[in-house]
This record gives structure tokens, C-alpha cells and sequence, in this order.
């Protein structure tokens, strides 16, 4: 099984600004919608923000809309999330995926990054 290759993380104070990367095959990369999760401690996974192929239809979960911006370069086989405005309650390990099959919430996660500390301090 295929795990993507993530980097981009670290420590950055309330306020500040992160980008994350996620690298894939170019088999799977051009074949897949792309997403990012995030675990905080003690909490689970969530869904963070996700972009279909073409990069035209992106999704965002409520608590970084406006803050977060996700985009992809086909040339490239790279997802990218650019974090603004950081918050401590952004502190958790960021997941890269890549899915198959994308419906509305539906996220099938073929694929997965080995995850990233982000850690946000006030």
C-alpha cells in the first residue's frame, strides 16, 4: 500500500502561518481527490478540507474556513495546506489522503501520509 509523503510541519505561535505538503505517485496523484485530517489529543480524526482532481470544488470543515486554504499542482503529483491565522486549538497531527472515491462526506482514504505535528502556542 502506497503511504504519501508529507512535510511542512512545526511550532508557530498563535497567529502565525504554516504550509504543509503531500507528495504522492503520479498513478495516484492523477487519480485522486485530495484531502487533509487532523487528530488533536484526546480527540479523533476530523476531516480538515479536501480539493477534487481538476482543483475546481473544494471543501472546508467550519473551524478553519477563511483560515485554511488547500490547492494542488498536477505537474508536481503535490497537495498543498496553507494555515493562517493559527490558533492553539489548531495544535494535532495533520493527515494527508488521497481518495477514489469522493461523495459529498463519503472519503474512501486509499492512501495516507504518515501525519505531521503542528503545534500552535499562545
Amino acid at each position: 500500500q502506497e503511504q504519501l509523503v508529507q512535510t511542512g510541519g512545526g511550532l508557530v505561535q498563535a497567529g502565525g502561518s504554516l504550509r504543509l505538503s503531500c507528495a504522492a505517485s503520479e498513478r495516484t496523484f492523477s487519480n485522486s481527490a485530495l484531502g487533509w485530517f487532523r487528530q488533536a489529543p484526546g480527540k479523533e480524526r476530523e476531516f480538515v478540507t479536501a480539493i477534487s482532481w481538476s482543483g475546481a470544488s473544494t471543501y472546508y470543515a467550519d473551524s478553519v474556513k477563511g483560515r485554511f486554504a488547500i490547492s494542488r499542482d498536477n505537474t508536481k503529483n503535490t497537495v498543498y495546506l496553507q494555515m493562517n491565522s493559527l490558533d492553539p486549538e489548531d495544535t494535532a497531527v495533520y493527515f494527508c489522503s488521497a481518495a477514489s472515491q469522493w461523495y459529498g462526506v463519503s472519503w474512501s482514504g486509499d492512501y495516507w501520509g504518515q501525519g505531521t505535528q503542528v503545534t500552535v502556542s499562545s
